[in-house]
């Protein structure tokens, strides 16, 4: 994945509303700083100190360091004396492990509510799957990424089990969606995206089959992705 240089680093993302639930600053900053690390715009390995992100994004620097904070307890950041903060590198067999327990969480759960979520409930999941879709086609990964999170957590959410939710949203934070960048270079990132839509459907239509082949595929895709890109980086080293 080619990552933006630290020398002319993308826009910040503005600090979300999250919906307008009411947060802290403190959360709200943490929130961006997830969303450009999510993106690639915070590069694994680089050190990044709390005034210079809180430059970036046009706050003072308490409320970021306390964020980064928060992000170390994550396992996204790790604390470096003295210098900032290092963005934690994902290995291979992280992502795998990662995919692997998504695929037993993720998929019977979103299969069983064929059966038992109201089209009510799902039909308010698509305005953050048609998101998700007009995102793609922007290139715009912040936004992907946002309203990404918002579908699957909130179709997790239709199971009852707020742990569960709790799980997988710590799960996508650590795997980061690595990769997006690379599909966005291939031009492959809409078709991933139009997969939200089609597993809606799949959804609203009973379809257990179809929600199954939807979902196998559409968390096997992002993993395929993750390992093309560590070979794409193996080769620019070689």
């Amino acid at each position: 994945m080619a990552a933006p240089r630290p020398s002319s680093p993308s826009p910040a993302p503005a600090l979300p509303t999250l919906g307008g639930k009411k947060s802290s600053y403190r959360e709200r900053v943490a929130d961006a700083l997830r969303a450009a690390l999510v993106a690639g715009e915070l590069r694994p390995g680089e050190v990044y100190s709390a005034p210079t992100l809180a430059a970036r994004f046009g706050v003072s620097a308490t409320p970021v360091r306390e964020a980064m904070l928060d992000l170390v307890k994550e396992g996204l950041v790790d604390t470096v004396p003295n210098k900032g903060f290092r963005v934690t590198e994902v290995s291979e067999k992280q992502l795998d492990e990662y995919t692997h327990v998504r695929s037993l969480i993720e998929i019977p759960t979103t299969v069983a509510l064929a059966r038992t979520a109201d089209r009510v409930s799902l039909e308010a999941l698509r305005p953050a799957a048609r998101e998700i879709v007009t995102a793609a086609a922007a290139g715009d990964l912040i936004a992907y990424v946002e309203a990404d999170t918002r579908f699957h957590l909130g179709l997790l959410a239709l199971a009852g089990n707020a742990h569960l939710v709790e799980v997988v949203g710590d799960l996508r934070k650590r795997s980061r969606l690595y990769g997006l960048t690379a599909l966005v270079e291939a031009g492959r990132l809409l078709a991933s995206a139009q997969e939200h839509l089609e597993l809606l459907d799949a959804l609203l239509e009973g379809d257990e089959g179809a929600v199954r082949t939807v979902m196998t595929r559409h968390i096997g895709h992002v993993r395929g992705l993750w390992a093309a890109h560590g070979r794409d980086q193996d080769r620019a080293r070689d």
